[in-house]
């Protein structure tokens, strides 16, 4: 699969991260998020979720470096996963609007 950069998919998503993980302390991830790239979503199969990856899926879990920072949205769920100082997913649930894009983007 070849990576999708996430502001040319959703610059909306894009400003709305970058907005809330400042308002989080996270200038450093803030700063991360307009060069992100989808390097594949959730198959999960939930008609809710519309999360992906930014990075390479693991085979098990993330490890010890590894955190979830949970954002308060106006629309729908969203959670930024870091490894070290870099985030590695976006977990995305009830936003229909990202799902279609992202789906579209990555069959």
């Amino acid at each position: 699969m070849i990576p999708q950069n996430l502001l040319d998919l959703a610059p909306e998503l894009v400003s709305e991260l970058q907005q809330l993980l400042s308002r989080e302390g996270e200038q450093v991830l803030a700063n991360q998020v307009a060069r992100l790239a989808i390097a594949d979503r959730c198959r999960c199969g939930d008609d809710f979720c519309a999360t992906f990856y930014t990075a390479p899926r693991p085979a098990g879990s993330y490890g010890p470096n590894h955190r979830t920072i949970a954002l308060v949205p106006a629309q729908g769920m969203l959670s930024v996963d870091v490894v070290g100082n870099d985030i590695v997913a976006i977990e995305a649930l009830y936003r229909d609007d990202l799902k279609a894009k992202i789906h579209v983007a990555m069959p």
